[in-house]
């Protein structure tokens, strides 16, 4: 947070800062949120720290180099007026999914578009991002998937060996009987 104007050591370090999360992120949303009070952006923060993601706002000319220096090409285009870039550490899904609720209740906000691993994406494939299910529905339908056919292989194999034991039990009765007449 600076206090007057900053020193050139500071904007380096915002610099920095915005190429480390640039770099490190799986997604970064920006978003122009003009006509947002204190209040909101503070909620909007604490959503998406919850969610394990970041926003961060910083002058554009800043953001401009970060991502040059990250190796983002086309960024330029989003980052025109007010813009607070959220940036998803560990779930891909989660800035655009909070940003889109968000935008409902905040009708001023309003998605520029994205990088999703290093791609520029634009606004209407953030929202469809948006609409993908959680990270765990995710990885509760793969494992579902997973276990379907582990589950039938066991059933076959339980089929198998009940049949044996069924064999089994039926030649010891036959020699049982066969012992006793």
């Amino acid at each position: 947070m600076f206090l007057g104007v900053p020193t050139r050591e500071e904007k380096q370090k915002v610099v920095e800062d915005l190429i480390e999360k640039f770099k490190s992120s799986k997604v970064a949303v920006m978003a122009n949120y003009r006509g947002l009070d204190v209040a909101a952006m503070t909620s909007l923060r604490r959503r998406l720290r919850e969610a394990g993601s970041e926003l961060k706002v910083a002058k554009n000319t800043l953001a401009r180099i970060a991502a040059r220096e990250a190796g983002l090409e086309g960024l330029d285009v989003y980052l025109e007026g007010p813009t607070a870039i959220a940036f998803g550490l560990t779930d891909p899904v989660a800035p655009a999914k909070i940003l889109s609720e968000f935008m409902r209740d905040y009708k001023q906000l309003e998605i520029k578009g994205g990088i999703v691993e290093g791609k520029m994406i634009e606004p209407k494939e953030v929202r469809r991002l948006a609409d993908l299910p959680a990270r765990e529905v995710l990885l509760g339908r793969v494992l579902g998937g997973i276990q379907a056919p582990l589950y039938g292989l066991v059933s076959v194999l339980q089929g198998n060996l009940r049949n044996l034991v069924y064999a089994l039990e039926a030649i010891r009765k036959q020699k049982a009987g066969e012992a006793a007449g």
